[in-house]
């Protein structure tokens, strides 16, 4: 059984306009929502056992911030193609993750994270918001066997569900 979790990078920081899209951090709200979903996580009993990230800066700081919140001290590795990342290539490098992780967090963009976790389940989500989380299960033994559509939707959750 594998777990993979697709997640969108918390809400982007706009305000220096000198800065490129890559180069983008995090508002008060993206740095707010990490706490919240992190709290979640917990509440949820979820740690990864590997988390493979974009390589953007809005990313490295989700990432990173989810990952001090939840105590995750794991592998933690970004990658520059899942940055604008076509489906195709983000499905080999789900697949060519070691089988010794059963469950992996993928922290990413849209529109990839809300079409990658619309073609691996028969669920469909309209759009995942700014940490949104999707949680696939996979009946599968190793990540080479993944294939689209045969994953199980487990959960589908963002911030503003969880508001005080």
């Amino acid at each position: 059984m594998k777990n993979l979790y697709l997640i969108r990078h918390a809400k982007s920081d706009w305000s220096d306009e000198s800065k490129g899209d890559f180069d983008r951090g995090l508002n008060k709200r993206g740095e707010k929502a990490i706490l919240t979903m992190a709290d979640v996580l917990k509440e949820k009993k979820i740690m990864p056992d590997f988390i493979l990230c974009s390589a953007a800066r809005r990313t490295k700081l989700t990432t990173q911030g989810l990952a001090k919140e939840i105590g995750y001290t794991g592998e933690i590795k970004y990658s520059d193609a899942l940055y604008m990342a076509e489906l195709e290539k983000v499905l080999t490098l789900i697949q060519d993750i070691d089988d010794k992780y059963d469950t992996v967090f993928i922290v990413g963009h849209n529109p990839e994270t809300t079409e990658l976790s619309n073609i691996m389940t028969n669920a469909y989500i309209d759009n995942v918001p700014t940490l949104g989380i999707v949680a696939i299960q996979f009946s599968i033994e190793s990540w080479k066997e993944l294939k689209i559509g045969e994953g199980k939707l487990k959960f589908f959750i963002y911030p503003k569900m969880f508001k005080k």
